[in-house]
Formats: C-alpha cells, structure tokens, sequence
C-alpha cells in the first residue's frame, strides 16, 4: 500500500513538473519592462496555456508555477524587418530566396513558400530575445514578394506563422535599375508601378461584372495589388533617398494605398512630408554601412525621427555577409545611445514595432491575455556585458543560458 501512495506521489510529481515546464510559469524581475505603462519594481509576469495571466507585483504565485528569477525583464523583441528564413546563414546560392531575380515584380510571390523555420538563423535571433520576426521577400525590386510574420519557434512555417500577408515589399531607388534591365531610372521605375497599379484597379472593376463570363482569369499579380489598393494589405516601400520616399508619398496619394516606409536614409529632409502623411518607418539597421542610396544614413535618425513625433521601429534588414542578418538588439542599443531614451530605443523593437507590422494585440508588451514571449536579462539590455538568460515563446522556455 505504502509503495502504490509512493508511486502516486511521484506520478503527481511528474504531471505537476510537466505542467509547468508546458506553460505555467511565474516570471519575477527586479524591473518588468511592460511597455504598456511604468517600469514594474519587484514585478512578475504569470504565464498560463501560452498567454499572459496577469503582470503586477506583489502576485501570489502558485505552487504549481515554475519560477524564473531575472533582473530585467521585457517583453519579446520584434524584428519589424527581415529576410530570415529566406536568406540563410552562410553564402549557398540554394537558401538565398529574398529576391527574385527574373522580373522586377512580382508581388505575387509569397514567403511561406520559402520560409525555412530551421534555418540556422532563426535561431540566432531567438537566442538574442528576438521572438516575433516581419521577414519575406527583401528590397531589390520594384515589387519583390510578400511579407509575413512570424514567431522564432517552431518546426516548420506553419507552426511559427502568425499572419500572411503581412505586406508587398516594393523598392525605388539606384539598386533595382542595379538587379534588372528594366527600369533604368527613377522616373521608369515609378511609371512602371503606376502602370502596375492601373491594371490592377481595372482588373478590380472587371472582376465585379454580374455576368461572370466576361470576368477575367484569376491573375495572382493583379489580386495582390489589388488587395493593396483595398487596403487589405499595406505596401512597405523601401526608399532612402528624399526624392525616392517623396515618389512613394506621391503614389500613396495618387492610389490610397497604406503605406510603411522603410529604410529612410534621408528621411530627416521630408519630416514635415512624412509626418502630414502620418506614414510610420522602419528606419535603416543603426549601424548599416553609409553606401550607395543610403549614404546618409545616420545613427541618429531614430532619434531624430521619434522627436519629430514619428513612429519609428528598428530592423534588422539584410546583409551579405555571414551571418547574414543584424540584431536588433544591438542596433536598439547603439539608437539608445545616439539620442533615444532607453524607454523609446525599447519601443523600437517592441510596442512600437509590433504597431507597425499590425501583430500588437498579440505582441510586442507585457499585458494580460497576450502571448506569453519574454525575455530574461541578467542586466541592463542595452549593456554590451548584458546576456540574455531566458527566452519564452506562446508560454514555452525556450532557451534558459545565458548569451
């Protein structure tokens, strides 16, 4: 009898140990960064079936809650702009799908047909907080792809996916006449879209005849578009000259589209433009290299945009050199110290950019009823000696040393 109370004793164990380790955990910090409200001293963050339960301080913890003790916490970083999981770790010319080079648009391309969940980078970032990732088709092309979101977690897209699609990526400036034969110039490239955007606004209008023999075939080009000109998926326009983020502010008037500017060298020139047009950026990586169309990208332009009541989010972009991506943890980091409060530099790659890529009732703070991503520090986040300890995804741990 005394041996079958032992074997259900530590059979109880065993089931309380594994409900915790599924998602019942009680996050303590010395400081809780929300980002929805003050700084927390001494707060905790529960977590139950992959949500957030209740953040405050001075919560009674159940005894059934793993516990993780941290000194800073906040919430998941988001990457507002990538091409991971499409471009992979090292120079193979086989897991390089962010640009396709046989047409400068191609809009209809969508990136969970490349996304690779496993690739290597993915979990570089994930190691670093980065838990939510805006990643697809990469500038290069006047429309390169579709964009999506994802989570750093998962086996496969499915399982990471969050929302696709998320946006069309288009690109004006000197790198696309640089991959194509076709346009040539600024002005070429921009006619071509207008011509694009045409089509598709007749395409719409053909598509609504009551008699659906005289409806055109499905086109997957003009259905996006058309799907952007609706307003059903916003155009992230990468532009870094005045003149090229002025040509998208002209063509988002001309055809209503939403528009998300990105990159935006010299965004510090049309603030008056950007701000009346109230377009939100993804500014440039901090520490990109100052070459070709972007060099007059600055360190200080976050900070420059914010104060000039922007909004702003940081990315990480893409780069040609292994590892093929930036973190915008670092970049946060070098942004905080060019001007940007600490509190702003973490909206950047939290609050705000979740705002931006539309996943903010699902990410990007610490309140009740959100996924449960957070993230450990064992100091100041923006410390280059800082490490990240703990990583939680939709309530699992999904790294607990610290980097």
């Amino acid at each position: 009898m005394r041996n079958h109370i032992k074997l259900i004793v530590v059979a109880l164990g065993l089931i309380l140990q594994a409900v915790s380790a599924v998602g019942q955990i009680a996050v303590q910090g010395e400081t809780v960064y929300t980002m929805a409200g003050a700084p927390l001293k001494n707060g905790v963050v529960l977590i139950k079936n992959g949500k957030i339960e209740a953040v405050g301080t001075g919560l009674a913890i159940p005894a059934t809650y793993k516990i993780v003790q941290s000194k800073v916490v906040t919430p998941g970083l988001v990457d507002a702009h990538s091409v991971v999981g499409l471009a992979g770790i090292l120079n193979y010319s086989q897991d390089q799908d962010q640009l396709e080079l046989s047409d400068a648009i191609q809009p209809e391309l969508r990136a969970v047909d490349s996304y690779n969940a496993r690739e290597d980078l993915v979990k570089w970032l994930r190691d670093f907080g980065i838990t939510t990732v805006h990643t697809g088709h990469g500038p290069g092309a006047l429309a390169s792809g579709q964009t999506m979101v994802v989570k750093t977690a998962g086996n496969t897209v499915s399982q990471s996916l969050v929302q696709s699609p998320t946006m069309v990526a288009f690109t004006l400036g000197a790198a696309v006449g640089q991959n194509y034969r076709k346009p040539g110039t600024r002005a070429k490239g921009v006619s071509m879209l207008r011509d694009e955007f045409l089509k598709a606004q007749d395409y719409a209008k053909k598509m609504q005849a009551k008699d659906a023999t005289k409806r055109p075939a499905r086109d997957l080009k003009m259905d996006i578009l058309n799907d952007v000109l609706a307003g059903n998926v916003s155009a992230l326009f990468t532009a870094h000259r005045a003149t090229d983020i002025q040509a998208a502010l002209r063509l988002q008037k001309e055809f209503g589209f939403k528009l998300v500017l990105d990159g935006a060298s010299e965004a510090y020139l049309v603030l008056d433009e950007l701000k009346k047009a109230n377009v939100p950026v993804i500014i440039h990586p901090t520490m990109m290299r100052a070459v070709g169309d972007g060099i007059n990208a600055s360190m200080e332009t976050a900070a420059v945009l914010r104060r000039a009541g922007i909004t702003v989010a940081l990315q990480s972009g893409y780069e040609g050199y292994v590892p093929k991506t930036r973190v915008v943890l670092f970049e946060a980091a070098v942004a905080a110290a060019h001007g940007l409060s600490f509190e702003d530099a973490l909206r950047t790659i939290t609050i705000d950019a979740a705002k931006i890529i539309g996943v903010s009732k699902e990410v990007g703070s610490l309140e009740k009823g959100k996924d449960a991503d957070v993230v450990c520090f064992d100091g100041d986040p923006f410390e280059y000696t800082s490490h990240v300890c703990t990583v939680i995804i939709n309530g699992e741990i999904v790294k607990e040393t610290c980097k």
